[in-house]
This record gives C-alpha cells, structure tokens and sequence, in this order.
C-alpha cells in the first residue's frame, strides 16, 4: 500500500509527471505494440461466450515478504475466478520484479498476448509504467496500488482498487462531523505516507465544512518524537481541535505519540483521536490507554472473516492482508463479463455507480481512476473494538 509502495522521486507533480509520460511512451514504441481492437469508449471490446483474458501483474521477488503478497494475490484472483457464475477467466501470470521498466514491457506483452485487461501491478512506479505503456493499445489497467498519483501520471485507462486516504478521511469525518466535531487537529509523520495523509484529510475537511485547526508533523523516530512532543501538544490543546487525526499506524509511531500527548495533557475522552489507518490489523490497539474513544475506519469484518475462511480452506493458510484486492479486482471483471455485454470491459462499464460487491465489502471505481469501499466506523471502548457505524451494503448510505 502507500507507506509500503510509493517510491517516487520527490519532484513537483507535473514535473513528475512529465517525466514519467515520455518514459512510458519511450517504452510503448520500443515494444511496438499493435493497436487492437476497440469500440467505443476507453477499453477493449469482448466476445461475452468466450473466457476473457486477463493478465496478472504480479511483483514477485526473492525477498520472502514480496514472495508471499505475489503469491497471496494470484491465489485470491484464481479464488475469485472460481467462484464466478457466468463468467469464464483465462488468467495469466506476468511478473515485473517491482522494476517501472520490466512492469511496462509484461504489460505490453499481455497485450500482444491478448490480454482485454490487466489486474495489477502492485506499487505506484510500477502502476504507472504499465498504465501508459498500454493506453495506446486501448487496455485498461486496474492496479493493486492506493496511491492516487497513479491516476494523476496516467491516462484515463488506469485504476487504483487499493483503499486510499481520501476515502477513509471522508468516511472519518462524515461520522464524527455528525456527531458534532467541526474542529481537527492533524498530527502526521513526516514522510511520504504521513505527508500524503495529511493532505487527505485537511481536504477532505475542509470540503466538509469542518476546521482544521492544526497541522503539526514529527520526524519518523523515537527521538524525533520525544522531542516534538511538547509543541505539538500544546498547539493542539491551544487550537481548540474537538478531535485529533493521525496518519500514523499501530505498529509505527502512533502509540509513542499519542501516549506522550496524554501524558502532556490531552485528554482522549474530550479530544478523542481519528486513525487514518486500520488500528484492527494489531490487537494492540484497543488495549493502549490513549486510544481509548479513538475512532477508525475498516472494512466489514465478517465478510473480511468469511474471505479469509474460504482462503484459508484452499491453500492451507491464511492470505496477506493484501490479497483481497486481488479477488475484487476478478470479482469486478467477472461481474461485468456475466452480464453478456461486449462492452464490459470498457472504462463506462467499470464505473458503474452501483459498484461491486468485493471481498471485504462493496467498492466502486471512479471515472478520475480513484475509487470508493464501504467501510464501517469503529471506536474503541473499554479495550474492545465496538463498530458504531456499520458498512453500508450499498452505495448511496451511511457515509458512504
């Protein structure tokens, strides 16, 4: 995902993306790849009583964590296909080694091996370099990756089906808005995914209508964060904020952070504190005493255990956390592709505004590459994970 993912150079956006275009078009005339087929509107045109072709770009690595997500992922998306009613799934494997290069020139090889769509691949450079390379042969791309630059340095053929920061930060605010905090204080790591976050959430509520009525970062370190502790609590306490939103995760810096806030005075039962990330993935969360009346946002946990039951019963142990993605983005395809349309895989069809019911919940991708999951709001209460805002089943409720 993003903190893990995005690797790109620190430059001014339309200078990176500048920079990245002419290197996928570089790439895109180099591979030579012949334009297929299409009718109208962005995608390719299908035969809805034949399988579908659909490339797998997965990162695949000697490194033992890679190895495990490339292999997570292809067994969620063979999962998936097996699952589907009315749809046939002529998957195939590619492998980028995490490399922009190598992802454009598997991408353009799916192509030339007929591929309507391509499924990943996994970060941010990678995703970008397999988007272009592939939009003048008229094939849209649905990446693993969360980070919305993709979308901003590709055309209009690229998705991202990773949960990204703005949407959580809606969700966030939306429920918390309700229940009558207009005013935020934002307290972030400083690095990509902090900074990245940060941005999400003052958008995000000011669009809303709320106040942010403090921005303050800390160095991602022990030290760093003992040392800027002091100022950023007391300019939190200073700015009136009736909430505080961290970017931060569990296993990162929030927990030091936020227990040297409260011993500095911040009181959680009057400012309580908003995650920007998923503080269920660690247990350790609902016992930290800072945390207390904190509020998050996460995916609908049943069907989170049911997809992990059904992962688990056929390969034999539990899927990364990142595996669902992978299902969701077969489950779309194959959802589409049942329908009978020849155009199912066009950029209108994948935007369907009623969306796809996925492994975790229901999500829908936006005509600007983004896109939208249900998530249910949690808030801890005496050191349990109680949902207070269930995930809405469809799109148009709650807060979604």
């Amino acid at each position: 995902m993003l903190a893990r993912t995005m690797r790109l150079p620190i430059l001014p956006r339309h200078l990176a993306a500048r920079l990245i275009a002419l290197l996928s078009l570089a790439w895109l005339a180099a591979c030579d790849v012949p334009p297929m087929q299409t009718g109208p509107g962005s995608g390719q045109r299908i035969d809805p009583g034949a399988p579908v072709q659909v490339a797998l770009l997965l990162p695949g690595s000697s490194n033992p964590e890679m190895a495990r997500i490339s292999s997570s992922l292809e067994n969620a998306a063979r999962m998936a296909a097996s699952e589907l009613d009315g749809a046939r799934i002529d998957l195939r494997v590619y492998t980028t080694n995490r490399d922009p290069q190598t992802a454009a020139a598997m991408a353009n090889r799916a192509v030339r091996d007929g591929a309507g769509i391509i499924l990943g691949p996994l970060d941010a450079q990678s995703a970008i370099s397999a988007g272009n390379a592939v939009a003048g042969a008229n094939v849209n791309v649905l990446a693993f990756s969360n980070n919305p630059v993709v979308t901003e340095t590709t055309g209009s053929n690229t998705f991202i089906l990773g949960r990204t920061f703005a949407n959580t930060a809606q969700r966030l605010v939306s429920h918390t808005m309700r229940e009558g905090i207009t005013r935020y204080a934002v307290v972030h790591q400083d690095d990509i995914a902090g900074q990245a976050g940060r941005d999400a959430i003052a958008r995000t509520v000011r669009t809303s209508g709320g106040t942010v009525s403090t921005i303050r970062s800390y160095p991602f370190s022990q030290s760093g964060i003992f040392e800027a502790a002091p100022a950023i609590t007391d300019a939190v306490r200073g700015s009136g904020a009736g909430a505080i939103f961290v970017t931060d995760t569990v296993q990162g810096g929030l927990s030091l952070m936020a227990t040297s806030m409260v011993d500095r005075g911040v009181d959680p039962v009057q400012t309580p504190f908003i995650g920007l990330t998923d503080w269920s993935v660690t247990g350790q969360a609902a016992t930290l005493p800072p945390l207390q009346n904190g509020y998050f946002a996460r995916p609908d946990a049943n069907l989170a255990r049911q997809f992990e039951t059904r992962y688990t019963a056929a390969y034999g142990s539990p899927p990364h956390r990142l595996a669902s993605i992978a299902h969701d983005g077969i489950a779309a395809i194959g959802s589409l592709v049942a329908s009978g349309d020849a155009a199912a895989l066009t950029t209108a069809s994948l935007t369907r505004r009623s969306g796809f019911v996925g492994a975790t919940g229901i999500f829908r991708l936006n005509p600007d590459g983004t896109n939208d999951r249900a998530l249910a709001v949690a808030r801890i209460q005496n050191n349990q994970v109680v949902v207070v805002d269930p995930a809405p089943n469809r799109f148009g409720i709650g807060g979604s």
